[in-house]
């Protein structure tokens, strides 16, 4: 850690260092997040954009007591490190470590957690009508990126904005969000960003205006009449100032004495105002500036082996390639799901929307109404964003879109708001969607082409992982990919207790199993990968012994999860069949130190094993 950076314990202490200190404690700060997360892994390249906002945003405003709201949340490590939290940095996005978005539970100066894009302005907007209701003086600070602002929640907090309110809404502007930022808004902010000279003419015109003996005043204001027409002929309007919002900028968003002013005269003015910022995203770090995607996240171990999204990618490549109706659509994740090959193949059929779920879903809805096959490839903790379109303009049209759903399974470093195991429990009760959980890339691909010309819409959850070896020849010895659906490891006919399975948490049952096999518990251990509760439970019904008790085991919430809703069908079918169900029943909760989020939920191997003693008596 640096000489200055390490006497930076507080808020206090960075505001009690000289303005001159500022670029060389820039360098230290940078210096410390390059070596500690790529120890730790974490979103790197957004948080060396921001270095020098950050420093400028808690040296003008009274933090804590002016909430500064950070959108998404990934970009709030320096912000962490100024306000107390940098002995942490160690256990960052560790499962009981810091957290790696903002977070109310870790600190005051958090107001508002995050993880998930384009609430900010929604949230600021918040705090800025609850300090004009008290009548404190507080101002709340909204920073917002360019790629969240392609996302409807922010224009529609953006709508609500009044103008006399202490907010300031502070646009960081680096052409990214996860994948590189595409569509209409970027283009209007580039447009802003040119018109500098409007502006200058402006500035000028009105002090030699004022100036004019008598007719001054009269002049100023039909200037402002005509300033307003020539804006909309020549440089188009301002969309902020359009809202009636006054607009700051742009300005080089890495110079801080420029941004520390700027802040400044945004706060004086005690009013809605936007500031538009250009950050360069990697600064300072010469790898992550060349590529800033592939340092938005970095990895600590990089996963090996072929993780299931590239092969969802590789896929839908070839499939297009065949067919030239098939499409993809992706909100602002196409490289982070594996769409990079498709992309490349079939540029005009890839369709990426911007952070924009709810939209993605209704498109690919009309793509299917329109004869294409289109593919949403979301991950599953952003699709819960999505789920009145999926309900209302996918299964209730019967329209047959595919549902590729990554990131299916406990999010280890992100923690609760991307854990992926709601998906389950509220497309399981949709009508006409068929839902598919495969664990091998050999099912994976399999139900893919078996789902090529389906008519109904179709949802596939996988998680971001290579497969499991041990899951694969437990379950597709012979390589038979064809016989999905459920799958038996064990013999039935003689078993003392079954475990039905799916997801990644197929391992851990193995485990499980060979755990009550050495105790002298038969057990046999079913794999689901088609999870329809009804095709499910009919199928068991035939299929399980009259005796041995049934135990539902799944990376997945309780509540309405595949667990209940196949064991309240099996009991109308077999009503004296014993079963239970181990889930996540807490989702919400979080480890306080390191821990197996498996254990800590309740659902690893030797919970499976307790759990089925209490069901055999024992």
């Amino acid at each position: 850690m640096g000489e200055l950076l390490s006497r930076i314990h507080s808020v206090a202490d960075l505001r009690a260092l000289p303005e001159e200190d500022m670029p060389r404690l820039a360098e230290e700060i940078r210096a410390f997040l390059v070596e500690h997360v790529e120890k730790t892994g974490g979103h790197l390249a957004s948080n060396l954009g921001v270095v020098e906002l950050t420093l400028a945003i808690h040296r003008v405003f009274d933090t804590p007591n002016d909430a500064v709201i950070w959108d998404v949340g990934h970009q709030s490590y320096v912000h962490k490190l100024l306000t107390g939290r940098g002995d942490a940095f160690d256990t960052l996005r560790q499962p009981g470590g810091l957290s790696g978005f903002t977070k109310r539970e870790e600190s005051p100066f958090d107001p508002f957690g995050a993880g998930h894009s384009s609430t900010a302005i929604s949230a600021g907007l918040g705090f800025a009508h609850a300090n004009r209701l008290a009548g404190n003086g507080h101002h709340a600070v909204a920073i917002v990126g360019d790629g969240a602002l392609t996302g409807g929640l922010s224009h529609e907090g953006m709508n609500n904005c009044s103008p006399d309110l202490p907010l300031v809404i502070i646009i960081n502007e680096n052409e990214m969000s996860i994948s590189r930022v595409t569509g209409t808004f970027p283009r209007i902010m580039s447009r802003i960003r040119t018109s500098r000279s409007y502006r200058r003419i402006k500035r000028k015109t009105k002090t030699v205006l004022r100036h004019v003996p008598l007719f001054g005043k009269p002049l100023t204001s039909a200037f402002r009449w005509v300033k307003g027409k020539l804006r909309r002929a020549f440089w188009r309007a301002n969309y902020f100032e359009e809202l009636g919002i006054s607009y700051m900028g742009p300005i080089d968003g890495n110079d801080y004495p420029r941004v520390a002013f700027l802040l400044r005269e945004a706060k004086e003015k005690d009013k809605t105002v936007v500031v538009h910022l250009r950050t360069k995203k990697g600064k300072g770090y010469l790898p992550a500036e060349a590529k800033p995607d592939a340092y938005h996240s970095v990895y600590p171990n990089p996963p090996q082996g072929a993780p299931f999204y590239m092969d969802v990618g590789a896929y839908l490549k070839d499939a297009a390639d065949r067919d030239p109706t098939v499409c993809a659509i992706t909100p602002a994740t196409g490289d982070s799901t594996g769409l990079c090959s498709f992309a490349a193949a079939h540029p005009d059929r890839l369709f990426d929307v911007g952070i924009a779920e709810g939209h993605a879903v209704t498109f690919a809805a009309s793509l299917a109404a329109s004869g294409m096959k289109p593919y949403a490839v979301i991950y599953s903790s952003f699709l819960q964003r999505a789920y009145d379109q999926i309900l209302h303009d996918v299964a209730l049209q019967g329209l047959p879109v595919r549902l590729l759903i990554d990131r299916a399974s406990l999010a280890t470093a992100d923690g609760p708001t991307h854990h992926g195991i709601y998906d389950v429990s509220f497309l399981g009760e949709m009508p006409n969607v068929v839902l598919y959980a495969p664990v091998t890339h050999g099912s994976l691909r399999q139900i893919l082409h078996d789902t090529e010309r389906t008519a109904v819409p179709v949802a596939i959850r996988y998680p971001n992982m290579a497969e499991d070896p041990a899951v694969r020849e437990a379950f597709y010895p012979e390589g038979d990919y064809a016989g999905y659906g459920l799958r038996t490891c064990g013999d039935l006919a003689t078993a003392n207790a079954v475990i039905v399975t799916y997801g990644r948490l197929t391992g851990e049952m193995l485990a499980a199993k060979a755990l009550l096999d050495a105790e002298g518990v038969s057990t046999a251990l079913i794999l689901a990968e088609r999870l329809n509760a009804d095709h499910v439970a009919d199928t068991l019904a035939r299929i399980l012994p009259e005796s041995a008790p049934v135990l539902f085991a799944e990376e997945g919430v309780w509540a309405g999860g595949f667990g209940m809703q196949v064991s309240d069908l099996l009991h109308t079918l077999r009503p004296t069949l014993k079963t239970g169900v181990l889930a996540i029943r807490n989702p919400l909760s979080a480890p306080t130190a390191p821990t197996d989020l498996y254990a800590f939920h309740g659902i690893d191997r030797h919970a499976t094993v307790r759990l089925m003693h209490d069901l055999l008596g024992r």
